[in-house]
C-alpha cells in the first residue's frame, strides 16, 4: 500500500454543474458519477471565475487566479510560459505524472510538468488553419486524430456527422463506439493502469473532450433521453428576445435556437454525451478495482465551465450566468487520505483550488503564492471575482460572486444585473433597481471595484467602476512566479 494516494483528476469540459444525479437534476443520469461523489466530498458551491477552455485551465494548473495567469479571456495561439504548474510540483513530491485526453495549452505538445502526455484536445479551428507550423497542426500534433486516421482512414474525422464544435446542433456518433473520443480517453487511461510503474504513487489526468460539442455521443445515449419529457430552458425577465431573433438561427451562435425542437435536440444530445462520459467513467473505475488500486486513490471530478444550454436564450460559455460559470466539484476517497466521506462542503471554492488541494494530498509544499487554498482544510473566501473578455455582443462582463447572490457589470455596455441566489438561484428576476437590494448591490460593487484597483484596463481607480474601457484577452503586464 502507498504512504500516499494515488490521484485521479477526471476532468469534462463544458458540463455545467447542475447536470448530475448528486446534483439533483431531473433529467440526466450519472450513476458512475453518483457513487463517486456519494463517497466523498462533493463542492455545490464551485465555479469557473473565467469560464472558457483556454484561461479556465490556465487557473486550474497554476493555482493562480485569472488577473496572475494573465489570461482573462478567450485566444488560441499564445504561449503559456508558467515556471509553476500542479503536475510539475507533483512530480518533483515523487509522483509519476500523466495526461490523458484535452490540455488546451500552447505549444500544443507543451507538457505543462507532466511525465507523459497522450493528447485529444478535440477539434481546435486555430490549429486547422493553412498557415499553423506543421509540428503545431492538429492532424499532426493530436495523438487520438493521429490514431484515428490509422484506424478507419485518412479522410475519417470528427467532422463526418456535419455536426460543429461549437454548435447546438446534435445527431448520433456514425462509427464504432470505440472510436469515439471519449472511449479513446478511458481506453488511454486504462491502459496506463496497465504500464505503470507501482513502485511510484501516480498523478493521472484523465481529460475529457465532451460535453463539449459537438454533441454525438454513440445512439444508445440519444435513445435514453429521446422520448423523455425534459426540463425546459430556464428564461429570466431580463432577456434579450431581440438578440434571440436575430442570432437565433446561426447553427454556431452565442445564442441558443430559436426553434422549440432544435432546443430539444440540443438538450437531448448534450445529455447524451454526460451519460456516456459517465459510463466511461465506470470503465475506469472497474479497472481500478480490478489493479487493487481504489483503496489508495483519491479520485477529483470537475469542469472547466459550464455550458448555457438555451438558458436566457444563450448557449456556450463566457457568460457569468450560473449554466455557464457553475461547475461541478467533488473528491472521492478513502476516508483515510480525505478525513471525512459522505458529506457536502459549502465552502465557495474554484478551479485555483485543485492545485493547492491535490498537492495537500500528496503532502507535497504549496508554493505560497498560489491564489487557490487546499479544500481538504476548508476554503475561507467569502467571495469570488470572475470576468470575461468576450467579443460577442458587448458581453465582456465582471463579476462578485457569493453563496448568496452576484453582482455583475457589462463593463462595455455599462449594465449592471444583480441576482439573489438564495431566492432565485436560476437567476429569472434581476433585482438591480429592487430597493431593498440597494446597500447590498453597492457593498458588491465597492468589492469588484477594489478588485479590478489598477487593472491594465483601466476598469477602476480603486473605488469607482469606469465604463466603456477596451477589454483584452490576454494581460501584459503580469509576472509570473516559478516555484
Amino acid at each position: 500500500m502507498n504512504k500516499r494516494p494515488n490521484i485521479l483528476l477526471l476532468m469534462v469540459d463544458e458540463m455545467r454543474g447542475d447536470c448530475t444525479g448528486y446534483a439533483g437534476h431531473p433529467d440526466v443520469k450519472t450513476p458512475y458519477l453518483d457513487s463517486l461523489a456519494s463517497q466523498g466530498i462533493v463542492f455545490p458551491n464551485a465555479y469557473s471565475s473565467c469560464p472558457t477552455c483556454v484561461p479556465a485551465r490556465a487557473i486550474l494548473h497554476t493555482g493562480l487566479s485569472q488577473r496572475h495567469t494573465g489570461k482573462v479571456g478567450y485566444q488560441d495561439r499564445v504561449d503559456w510560459n508558467y515556471g509553476c504548474t500542479m503536475a510539475g510540483e507533483l512530480a518533483k513530491a515523487g509522483y509519476y505524472t500523466e495526461c490523458v485526453g484535452k490540455m488546451h495549452v500552447h505549444p500544443l505538445r507543451n507538457y505543462l510538468g507532466f511525465h507523459h502526455v497522450e493528447l485529444h484536445d478535440g477539434y481546435l479551428h486555430e490549429y486547422r488553419y493553412p498557415n499553423v507550423p506543421y509540428s503545431e497542426n492538429q492532424l499532426v500534433a493530436d495523438d487520438y486524430f493521429y490514431w484515428l486516421k490509422n484506424e478507419k482512414g485518412i479522410e475519417c474525422d470528427v467532422t463526418d456527422t456535419g455536426m460543429d464544435c461549437n454548435g447546438w446542433t446534435a445527431r448520433p456518433w456514425p462509427y464504432e463506439e470505440k472510436y469515439h473520443p471519449t472511449n479513446w480517453v478511458a481506453s488511454r487511461t486504462i491502459d496506463f493502469l496497465r504500464r505503470r510503474d507501482p513502485r511510484q504513487p501516480f498523478f493521472l489526468m484523465a481529460s475529457f473532450v465532451r460535453p463539449h460539442a459537438p454533441y454525438d455521443a454513440p445512439q444508445h445515449y440519444f435513445d435514453l433521453y429521446e422520448n423523455k419529457n425534459l426540463r425546459p430552458p430556464v428564461r429570466g425577465d431580463w432577456n434579450n428576445e431581440a438578440l434571440l431573433q436575430e442570432k437565433g438561427r446561426i447553427f454556431n451562435s452565442c445564442t441558443g435556437p430559436s426553434d422549440p425542437e432544435l432546443i430539444r435536440q440540443q438538450q437531448v444530445g448534450y445529455y447524451a454525451c454526460i451519460t456516456h462520459i459517465d459510463h466511461q467513467i465506470g470503465r475506469i473505475i472497474q479497472a481500478l478495482i480490478e489493479h487493487q488500486l481504489m483503496d489508495d486513490t483519491v479520485i477529483l471530478f470537475t469542469s472547466d465551465h459550464g455550458e448555457m444550454l438555451s438558458d436566457h436564450g444563450f448557449c456556450r460559455k463566457a457568460l457569468p450566468y450560473r449554466g455557464s460559470a457553475h461547475i461541478p466539484m467533488f473528491l472521492s476517497g478513502s476516508e483515510k487520505y480525505l478525513g471525512k466521506v459522505g458529506v457536502t462542503d459549502d465552502s465557495l471554492v474554484e478551479l485555483r483550488d485543485v492545485m493547492p488541494t491535490l498537492l495537500d494530498l500528496a503532502g507535497a509544499p504549496i508554493p505560497k503564492h498560489l491564489d487557490g487554498e487546499s479544500m481538504l482544510r476548508g476554503v475561507k473566501r467569502t467571495y469570488l471575482h470572475g470576468e470575461h473578455a468576450f467579443f460577442f455582443h458587448n458581453y465582456s462582463s465582471q463579476f462578485i460572486v457569493t453563496k448568496h447572490d452576484k453582482f455583475i457589470w457589462f463593463n462595455q455596455r455599462a449594465e449592471y444585473q444583480y441576482f439573489d441566489l438564495d431566492k432565485d438561484p436560476y437567476e429569472t428576476h434581476n433585482a438591480i433597481n429592487d430597493p431593498q437590494y440597494a446597500e447590498r448591490i453597492e457593498e458588491l460593487r465597492r468589492l469588484l471595484a477594489k478588485e479590478l484597483k489598477d487593472s491594465e484596463e483601466g476598469y477602476s481607480d480603486g473605488e469607482h467602476l469606469i465604463e466603456g474601457r477596451t477589454p483584452q484577452n490576454c494581460l501584459s503586464n503580469v509576472e509570473l512566479p516559478n516555484c
